[in-house]
């Protein structure tokens, strides 16, 4: 092969396989080399019902890839010297300060103590700051104290939510542990506060509107709900390879994504399509043409956690070698599952299956979507890196 056209042959194949298993429905990708797109492709089905193919300008639920957003326009409030990243919360959100925490192995809310320290806005863009989410840890007593509060409520503006967290403690010091949480959420809040504009009208004309996203925003307009692709589970949460996709379009909630919300949730909320990421993506390389100054991005790309420290999911464990930057997850050692090549990897993506990332050290980038809930870090996602990976590096 041409060292300036990768052969992408072996990616085709084993995505088709994937939807051909009936793992996904169907997975659009686009992969750069540098500045440069080195291929785009779009295998299987938006609707599997109907059989529409995938097509580049299908619109997909991006649920999580909404934190890059909300952490640029957060970061672009940064650099105009509006925010600072180890401010305390209490400065724009008072009734978050002064938190209590719950005790090691408490066995009610009310079993706290008050935390050793405020949060700041650098807890929040890397989790660390003792928020939960009420999603991945069913069991426990935040997960029944968010549940019962309806902190995710899409039906109450940003301030509800705000209202709820200031009544529950935190699990664990801000900054000393790294739990997944709403706290992409509180800086969508924060964003209001600081610019006096809602969240939607900041994304829209400091990142959608310059960057030429025409798809992306909190819902799909009617007249373009056709092209939203179709939602699916898999047969089996704890078995991801097990074969079987059943329809399921009112998740998170019903007529989700199809007509505003109060909720603007900055941890889950958009919808966008694959050449929207891709601006984004490029967007957050350094160039005359990036979003960011340099020295933003490589901030953003450094793992902020302590040494020794991974990020983890109650239903997965510790994710190995993966640390935490601002706004995404860090790759500081590969595992077997990873790239040989990715140290230094900068990603995230979305609950259905939905990813963007940045390589700097293998001069690689890229966005791939799928439309399969819990499809974040499914075994086909771990195997396109691989294959992209090799393709671009050979």
């Amino acid at each position: 092969m041409d060292a300036r056209t990768p052969d992408f042959s072996a990616v085709r194949t084993a995505m088709q396989r994937y939807v051909d298993q009936e793992i996904i429905p169907g997975v659009s990708w686009a992969v750069l080399r540098g500045g440069e797109v080195v291929d785009q492709q779009c295998v299987g089905f938006a609707d599997r019902e109907a059989k529409t193919a995938l097509r580049p300008d299908h619109i997909f639920r991006a649920f999580s890839n909404t934190k890059i957003f909300v952490t640029c326009a957060i970061m672009l409030l940064v650099e105009e010297g509006r925010i600072g990243l180890d401010d305390a919360i209490e400065k724009y959100l008072p009734q978050l300060g002064n938190r209590k925490v719950l005790k090691q192995g408490a066995s009610s809310l009310a079993d706290v103590e008050p935390a050793k320290s405020s949060i700041t806005i650098r807890h929040l863009l890397t989790h660390t700051s003792g928020l939960s989410y009420g999603i991945f840890d069913p069991g426990t007593v935040l997960f029944k104290g968010y549940n019962d509060a309806r902190v995710l409520n899409p039906l109450t503006p940003l301030t509800d939510m705000i209202d709820k967290l200031a009544d529950l403690p935190l699990s664990y010091h801000p900054g000393t542990n790294w739990e997944y949480s709403v706290a992409t959420d509180v800086l969508g809040r924060v964003i209001e506060i600081v610019s006096g504009k809602p969240l939607d009208v900041v994304l829209k004309t400091r990142i959608f509107d310059p960057l030429g996203m025409t798809d992306t925003g909190f819902f799909v307009p009617e007249a373009q709900q056709g092209r939203l692709v179709a939602h699916y589970t898999g047969a089996d949460v704890l078995d991801p390879m097990k074969p079987g996709l059943t329809r399921a379009d009112n998740l998170p909630f019903p007529q989700a994504y199809r007509h505003p919300f109060p909720r603007l949730s900055g941890g889950g909320g958009l919808v966008s399509t694959l050449p929207d990421m891709l601006a984004l993506v490029k967007a957050l390389r350094p160039g005359p043409d990036a979003l960011l100054k340099p020295e933003t991005l490589r901030q953003m790309m450094v793992n902020q956690l302590p040494d020794g420290q991974t990020i983890r999911f109650a239903n997965l464990g510790p994710m190995p070698g993966k640390g935490f930057g601002l706004g995404g997850a860090v790759t500081f050692a590969p595992t077997q599952f990873d790239p040989p090549n990715s140290t230094g990897e900068f990603q995230w993506g979305g609950l259905a299956g939905t990813h963007w990332w940045i390589c700097p050290g293998a001069n690689t980038s890229g966005v791939l979507m799928a439309q399969r809930h819990l499809g974040f870090w499914n075994p086909f996602f771990f195997e396109f890196k691989r294959l992209a990976y090799q393709a671009v590096g050979g």
